[in-house]
């Protein structure tokens, strides 16, 4: 791969991760309901499950990734449930009394992780898109070892540069709205968001 291949794969799936998504609603409501570490857990298990997805793509299973297609929309499903659950209860955090208000989030780094990680292999069609993407920079008939380290170090950097961003921009939001008047409105207007993400993959083909 060339220096300015390298440049413009970063670039695209920086641009791509930066997009809103359910991955992304994931990592802000861990990072403002929990603390920072359990947000950037969650950017790590999106990043594990993208370089899964990725490895795939590059040796050219997207025909087994086909086959256990079923197993991958149960895994969208419980992706979609716990978002769900959050989402739920998240507003019914926000409508009850504040001493007792406890948020739905993982209470451990492994939960969190876990989370982002099947909610990324919920998304079977990222291999496919991988597939696509990467023949433009590299020529996978002939990769070698080198271009797949470039791969995996270009995908780790551009997925996790975003969500770890979007965690630490959440930590310092959630800081400054929970000592306003605004937290419970916040909390209302992101259970609604988590709602809406966990329809949206139960709704998706």
């Amino acid at each position: 791969m060339s220096l300015l291949d390298m440049f413009a794969l970063f670039g695209i799936m920086a641009c791509l991760a930066a997009l809103p998504s359910s991955s992304v609603a994931l990592v802000v409501v861990h990072s403002a309901a929990a603390n920072l570490r359990s947000g950037l857990a969650v950017s790590l298990g999106i990043v594990a499950g993208d370089l899964l997805f990725a490895t795939l793509a590059v040796v050219g299973m997207t025909t087994l990734a086909e086959a256990l297609g079923s197993l991958f929309i149960l895994l969208r499903y419980c992706a979609a449930a716990y978002l769900l659950w959050l989402g739920v209860g998240l507003i019914r955090s926000a409508t009850s009394d504040a001493s007792k208000s406890e948020f739905p989030v993982a209470r451990t780094l492994h939960g969190s992780f876990l989370a982002g990680f099947l909610l990324t292999l919920g998304d079977v069609k990222a291999i496919l898109f991988y597939a696509s993407l990467f023949p433009a920079f590299v020529d996978l008939a002939n990769l070698s070892a080198g271009d797949m380290a470039i791969i995996m170090v270009i995908t780790a950097l551009a997925v996790g540069g975003v969500k770890v961003v979007y965690a630490v921009a959440a930590q310092r939001v959630a800081l400054t709205v929970g000592r306003s008047k605004w937290k419970k409105p916040a909390q209302m207007a992101t259970g609604g968001l988590m709602l809406g993400a966990g329809g949206y993959l139960v709704a998706k083909p």
